[in-house]
């Protein structure tokens, strides 16, 4: 049987147990709201979940203690994906290409002479071509313009002036050999003497001397207007003219000539008959017509 002392210490603590509740039943003030405890999952990094009540967590009406809701585990949440960091954009610096300076000062026009003074002007253009110099040696050294554009208004209808070239004579009589007091034939070095004016022609640069007449081109015109052909284009005059010669057909020697008077005639009436510029080919002879003929057919192509 416990003792008288066991009894009054047991007495004792159940008189401060019931001490301290009527003291919390005193002081205690019930809560403004709902306390939530939310217990977070492990693997979860995001921030709180709203609280989900649930009957298991919801105490007795009548509880003097706070209410506390359990928030179940939410879903495992996939993890965040990893940021993508992108390179920055490299600026790109684009060149402008370099244009050129253009001057704004215009190319003169080359200022043409009057027709009365423009032989200087022509030889003067000549020297400048290659082998130019040569050429002017054996030209005529006054209006050359003007006897130009009547020398080949002349072989456009297939005639050959005699005076007013716009060349030098040549000063070498042709040479011919006596059959009998009447009768002459050509000798075959008659062609010789034309050698070196063909050969100084034909040795022009065709693209330099083309450009050299489209220059001189209104000198021309105005030229072939004074001798009453105004409403008509020198160029086709000339074309027809280089077309006349290259026409021409050759004939074979030895050429027998008679000589009525100062000048000598071709003894065959069929070489006689032709037109004046296919016998003044035959002078020429062979070679240096062909020569002729292929630098003719240059400057057509160019015109």
């Amino acid at each position: 049987m416990p003792s008288k002392s066991g009894f009054l210490i047991i007495a004792a603590v159940a008189v401060a147990t019931l001490l301290g509740l009527v003291y919390l039943a005193v002081t205690y003030e019930a809560p403004q709201g709902t306390t939530t405890v939310v217990l977070s999952n492990p693997v979860q990094s995001e921030p709180e979940q709203q609280a989900v009540n649930t009957p298991e967590s919801r105490p007795a009406a009548t509880s003097p203690l706070p209410q506390i809701r359990i928030q179940p585990p939410s879903q495992t949440a996939a993890p965040a994906a990893e940021p993508v960091v992108e390179d920055l954009p490299v600026e790109v610096v684009v060149e402008e290409p370099a244009t050129p300076e253009v001057s704004t000062a215009a190319t003169p026009a080359i200022q043409l002479p009057s027709l009365n003074s423009s032989d200087n002007f022509v030889f003067t253009e000549l020297r400048g071509l290659q082998n130019g110099a040569a050429v002017v040696r054996l030209l005529a050294e006054d209006q050359i313009i003007r006897k130009f554009v009547v020398f080949v208004e002349n072989i456009s209808r297939g005639e050959f002036p005699q005076t007013g070239l716009p060349y030098k004579p040549i000063g070498v009589e042709m040479p011919v050999r006596n059959v009998d007091d009447n009768l002459f034939v050509m000798e075959a070095t008659a062609h010789e003497r034309f050698d070196q004016v063909v050969d100084t022609f034909v040795s022009l640069d065709a693209d330099a001397a083309m450009a050299l007449y489209r220059l001189l081109s209104p000198l021309f015109q105005q030229a072939y207007a004074e001798i009453g052909f105004r409403d008509s284009n020198f160029d086709s005059t000339l074309r027809t003219a280089i077309n006349n010669v290259l026409r021409t057909s050759d004939i074979e020697g030895p050429y027998q000539l008679v000589k009525p008077s100062v000048m000598y005639l071709y003894a065959d009436a069929s070489i006689e008959n032709l037109q004046e510029v296919h016998k003044q080919l035959i002078r020429l002879g062979p070679e240096n017509t062909e020569k002729l003929k292929g630098k003719l057919r240059d400057f057509l192509e160019r015109m």
